[in-house]
């Protein structure tokens, strides 16, 4: 045999070999594999009674026990007021809705974007807008139905559950690398204030004995028994218009003297503007044009008398627990510094000094927050009179209120809590499985199968170019 046919050959069997030898590295210890979960994600307009904001969340499609890890993305908030003042303007809700929605669809992959579900919680604001004006209130939701879809309705127990999730009283990743139900671990109540309604929810000591306030949730596999409630007209807006309405009808004249507003300050308001809400009625005898001059006097003490107190014999049991306190409660309190655990007795303090500014010296402090300046000493005072008259906390239970506007690095509010819930209802994928091999024994297998392809082409190209005399 000559040189070339025993190069060839010998090419030809080292071909044969490492093929052999690629092909039995592909096929031992192969294993079934789990392809990590897909991603799900979940949009919610919050529209509150003066502005809407979108929250962008996501989830494992796995889910554990049955409810999602869920996260938040992003959020985005809507220029413009809030819906329900797109009663003359029905077009104008929806189309205000789509930057944000154009928004989210740059964050949600193009092939998710059909499957991913789009809600808009619609507050107090449009509940008093249904009760005023049935009619405008559904030409409203329809437009705002045709820009993102489902309209389902706020409910303060969803806030209950943001709280918690964030807090790690719900679910938290072990040192075992796997999600599991704290032991031991109390849950926290919920306090929200927002614009036209207020909202507590806590896991009592006691069984709630009014079905009407009875919640029940279950969550990563564990039951929750809950009473909630939520107050319409005593949001912070609602309830110092209601305040303006009592000063009005105990006033015989135009002029009306405002204990919370300060000192020095003065503002014009027509009866029909201070009487266009359904949460306050006005006199028959009022005349809608008539405009009333309010002037503050800075004299909260004697608001004390006069303050609403309770909520007209709703049922609610004992406060229990550690609160957080959030949104309207929160941004009152931390204007004021009083966001730090702050005795009742400091509280108090502080509320009563800045009620007794007067205006000049208030605008020159806060240039910047002249807009909704003249209002902070009656919601601080109304948010006293709230938690302390209204929810029955005193000097003891006080300390168990935490004012925060976020936990965990998330805005805490209803929307997350809502997504969380709403992930019960949406299937769990089961994970997709495949076969698998170790890395070495691939990277061997892959490695033989090249040296066969190139003694191949060597033993071609020495048959095809290597001439013999």
């Amino acid at each position: 045999m000559g040189s070339k046919a025993k190069a060839i050959a010998g090419l030809l069997a080292a071909t044969c070999v490492c093929s052999i030898i690629a092909l039995i590295l592909s096929v031992v210890n192969v294993k079934d594999v789990l392809l990590p979960p897909s991603t799900k994600y979940g949009l919610v307009f919050d529209a509150g009674s003066t502005h809407t904001s979108l929250y962008i969340y996501r989830w494992r499609a796995d889910k554990e026990n049955g409810t999602g890890i869920v996260s938040q993305v992003e959020a985005c908030s809507v220029s413009g007021p809030g819906i329900s003042s797109y009663a003359d303007d029905p077009a104008g809700a929806g189309a205000s809705l789509k930057p944000c929605l154009d928004r989210a669809m740059k964050i949600v992959p193009a092939e998710q974007q059909r499957e991913t579900p789009t809600y808009l919680g619609a507050t107090a604001g449009m509940r008093l807008l249904r009760e005023e004006n049935s009619s405008k209130a559904e030409q409203v939701l329809a437009e705002v139905s045709k820009a993102i879809g489902g309209v389902p309705s706020r409910e303060g127990s969803f806030g209950w559950i943001t709280v918690n999730y964030l807090l790690e009283t719900l679910v938290k990743f072990s040192f075992a690398e796997k999600w599991e139900h704290p032991q031991d671990t109390e849950v926290l109540g919920a306090l929200d204030l927002g614009g036209a309604s207020t909202q507590i929810t806590f896991q009592p000591g006691v069984p709630v004995e009014d079905r009407n306030t009875s919640v029940f949730f279950r969550l990563y596999g564990t039951n929750y028994s809950l009473y909630s409630h939520s107050y319409l007209c005593y949001g912070q807006s609602q309830a110092l218009k209601m305040l303006l309405a009592a000063l009005h009808q105990a006033s015989s004249s135009p002029q009306i003297r405002h204990p919370c507003y300060p000192q020095g300050y003065q503002e014009n308001i027509t009866v029909a503007e201070l009487y266009d809400s359904p949460c306050v009625r006005a006199p028959s005898s009022a005349s809608p044009g008539l405009v009333l001059t309010v002037t503050g006097t800075g004299d909260p003490a004697s608001l004390r008398a006069q303050g609403p107190c309770g909520f007209n014999g709703v049922y609610q049991p004992p406060v229990r627990g550690q609160f957080f306190a959030f949104a309207g409660f929160y941004y009152t309190f931390n204007f004021l510094n009083l966001t730090r655990q702050q005795s009742l007795s400091e509280v108090n303090t502080t509320v009563f000094s800045f009620c007794r500014r007067n205006w000049t010296e208030l605008v020159q402090s806060f240039p910047k927050d002249l807009k909704y300046l003249h209002t902070y000493c009656s919601v601080a005072f109304y948010i006293l009179t709230l938690l302390l008259d209204g929810f029955k906390f005193n000097e003891h239970t006080w300390s168990n209120i935490h004012f925060s506007r976020q936990a965990a690095n998330t805005d805490i509010g209803w929307t997350l809590g809502f997504m969380l819930n709403l992930t019960n209802m949406i299937p769990a994928e089961a994970l997709q499985q495949v076969k698998g091999h170790q890395p070495g024994l691939w990277a061997g297998a892959i490695s033989f199968l090249v040296l066969t392809i190139v003694a191949g082409l060597v033993a071609v190209f020495l048959h095809c170019f290597w001439k013999t005399k």
